[in-house]
């Protein structure tokens, strides 16, 4: 049992390695095996910034959709990416909107919410109409 179980975290320690080095590389999407067929998908992040100070990840330009919480989105790719510039912690960035996507969104509302954004979004969870132009921005608007 012992021997299985050491076997396992040398495979997932060897998928970590592969996952890491592919995005190292910028080889795009970086696809590694762990062991029991599970299988780790991470995209790049790559944000740049504008003139006026708007941020993109290249994914996703719009400020209107949802990133979905059960399929990988271009939307899910643009808000985990932007979450993780600005410092709070998305998880895997994988395009799913998941429950360690929706917590840093939830920190993230919450703290525009306070001075000196004050910001007034609903702290849910969720990048949609009112929280992507806060997202795309490092500054209150």
């Amino acid at each position: 049992m012992a021997f299985t179980t050491t076997r396992r975290y040398a495979g997932l320690l060897l998928a970590t390695a592969a996952l890491v080095a592919g995005t190292a590389t910028g080889g795009g999407v970086a696809v590694a095996a762990a062991p029991s067929g599970v299988s780790a998908l991470a995209f790049p992040c790559d944000v740049t910034m504008n003139s006026a100070g708007r941020m993109t990840a290249g994914y996703y330009s719009g400020d209107t959709v949802n990133p979905s919480k059960t399929q990988v989105t271009a939307a899910g790719k643009e808000a985990q990416c932007l979450l993780q510039y600005q410092g709070y912690n998305p998880g895997t960035i994988d395009g799913i909107f998941g429950s360690r996507s929706q917590s840093a969104a939830r920190a993230f509302q919450t703290q525009v919410n306070k001075a000196p954004c004050r910001a007034g979004l609903t702290v849910d969870g969720m990048i949609g109409r009112q929280s992507w132009p806060w997202l795309r921005h490092l500054y209150c608007l």
